[in-house]
């Protein structure tokens, strides 16, 4: 091996061991006792697992269904982001019709507006609707993603007109041909706007903090937020918790890691 093959592989190690970094720590923390973290030590005096029985013991932050809530939120969110905005990403790169650019400048203008300035209308609205500590008001809100469209318009103004006009003249309509021949090539960015989307919806806090007023409604997150009290702090509690938060979403990053760098990769390709 070449020094300068053995100097990559060293640098490498040397920057995955400091991204992990916070991982480790944040283990340490959930198996140790509060004085480890105090005293700053690498390795936890006492590891019996406590905080990780306290976590799903405690009556009052019901983790369990808090991880049911969030997953079920997650998953809706997603595939209700992806069924919107895939159509709709498709017809403005495909559909030519009076004034489509100036209504997609209209989306993209949604981008630039802050999120402080619809928080409250939008609550104004769910509230109305009766949705507080519901499911719809979780949900609903935001399944409208004006990224996630651009997105899908992005990949589809790179994506080969000649499979289409083909499909065309074998006699397809268009559903048949959006169906058989545009969404099956859509694979690698759905499944981008699908991880950007699901991790966004799982990592929410101020929007279930509002909505969330009944704690069988709670999300993860509240859950995490509610080991720290004015008078005091959980750290063994809230490090477990994290842990077992952000588990479900390493897993589902390697597993759709490759997805969504091609993803990404694709919707740059023409503009």
């Amino acid at each position: 091996m070449s020094a300068a093959r053995a100097g990559r592989y060293v640098l490498l190690i040397g920057l995955a061991a400091l991204f992990l970094l916070p991982l480790y720590l944040l283990a340490r923390g959930a198996v140790g006792t509060p004085m480890d973290v105090a005293t700053g030590d690498w390795l936890p005096r006492r590891t019996d697992g406590a905080a990780f029985r306290q976590i799903f013991s405690d009556e009052a932050r019901p983790l369990a269904r808090a991880l049911l809530n969030s997953t079920t939120v997650a998953v809706l969110q997603t595939v209700g982001t992806v069924a919107v905005a895939l159509p709709a990403g498709y017809a403005f790169a495909r559909i030519r019709v009076a004034y489509a650019d100036k209504v997609f400048a209209v989306v993209l203008a949604t981008l630039l507006v802050p999120a402080a300035v619809t928080f409250v209308p939008t609550f104004v609205m769910v509230s109305t609707l009766g949705w507080v500590s519901s499911l719809q008001g979780l949900v609903v809100p935001g399944l409208f993603q004006a990224t996630a469209v651009f997105l899908f318009r992005q990949h589809f103004l790179g994506f080969p007109r000649e499979l289409e006009e083909a499909a065309v003249l074998d006699g397809a309509g268009p559903a048949r041909v959006f169906l058989a021949v545009a969404l099956p090539g859509a694979g690698a960015v759905t499944a981008a706007v699908a991880t950007i989307t699901f991790v966004g919806s799982w990592n929410a806090f101020l929007w279930p903090l509002v909505i969330g007023q009944d704690p069988q409604s709670w999300t993860v997150q509240l859950v995490l937020s509610s080991y720290i009290t004015a008078q005091s702090v959980n750290v063994p509690a809230m490090f477990a918790a994290a842990v077992v938060s952000i588990a479900p979403l390493l897993a589902f990053f390697l597993v759709a890691q490759r997805w969504i760098v091609a993803g990404v990769e694709r919707t740059g390709i023409s503009g």
